[in-house]
């Protein structure tokens, strides 16, 4: 990697945010300099991928993001290695690697570099970006490809939606769940399995009809949002519930909200989508 001619100059990144983060804890990861930037990281590259996170002590998210790729380069168990660079202390090492913004991450693979985040990511995200990381690299003869692995309570579910056993499968993930509060793929999918149950055997067209012709039947609106939700149409579900958890109070918006919420689950948290309503479900709670 060649380093351009202003590789000295300092690097204004006077957007980073407060409060302070906590830093009472040494901070995961090879410290990357001038110095070991070509001695040591870029020909680590060359037999795993390096991880880069560029941060600052005056971005909580940043540093926060640096302490969850710690835990995930420790699960991983050395397939990849972690690197940083304090953009405060190694304004050169930033302006090398071009860096606009904090968090920032580039992935060295065989000595060349790749940016792959300019933005906070919640850790199941992290782990799925990693897990694409290690499949381009050995896609380029460094590394291994990474194996999937799954739970054993996934499994079975699997196997049980295979026989159409809804039952068994949502019983599974709850001990899945039970077992793993944090997993995010089991919750993904217990919340499909669910809908599955849900709508299983109901006459979407008749719903859907029955619906227009009810406007203010509480069982009816829910099932319909269901039915549009497994056909890919999230807005008018989303829109649905919405109109009429301003209809109601007590335990009947509980339960329109509780199923809204339900419908978010099985939406990426950062579709806009699902940030646009949940911002308008809280307009109508609050």
């Amino acid at each position: 990697m060649s380093l351009p001619p202003n590789f000295s100059q300092a690097v204004d990144l006077s957007s980073l945010g407060k409060p302070a983060p906590d830093m009472t804890t040494p901070l995961p990861g090879i410290e990357v300099t001038p110095l070991n930037l070509q001695a040591e990281v870029l020909p680590l590259s060359k037999t795993k991928p390096v991880i880069v996170l560029c941060w600052s002590p005056r971005s909580a998210e940043s540093v926060e993001l640096l302490r969850t790729l710690g835990r995930i380069e420790s699960d991983d168990a050395g397939k990849w290695i972690l690197a940083q660079v304090n953009i405060d202390e190694q304004a050169p090492v930033a302006q090398a690697l071009q860096v606009r913004t904090i968090p920032y991450g580039v992935v060295f693979i065989g000595g060349q570099a790749v940016p792959f985040l300019e933005q906070p990511l919640t850790e199941p995200q992290l782990r799925e970006v990693i897990s694409k990381i290690l499949a381009l690299a050995a896609q380029q003869g460094v590394g291994e490809e990474p194996v999937e692995e799954t739970e054993p309570e996934e499994d079975e579910a699997l196997a049980a939606l295979d026989q159409g056993d809804y039952v068994t499968a949502e019983a599974a993930y709850k001990r899945l769940i039970a077992r793993k509060p944090a997993d995010s793929y089991a919750k993904l999918g217990l919340a499909q399995v669910q809908l599955l149950a849900r709508t299983h055997g109901l006459d979407a067209a008749k719903i859907m009809e029955d619906a227009i012709k009810s406007p203010d039947d509480i069982e009816l609106q829910i099932q319909c949002a269901d039915v549009e939700v497994m056909s890919g149409y999230l807005e008018p579900a989303f829109d649905r519930l919405l109109r009429l958890l301003i209809l109601f109070d007590g335990d009947e918006q509980k339960r329109i909200k509780d199923r809204l919420l339900e419908l978010f689950a099985l939406v990426d948290p950062a579709d806009p989508r699902v940030m646009k309503a949940r911002t308008q479900l809280a307009n109508a709670l609050f």
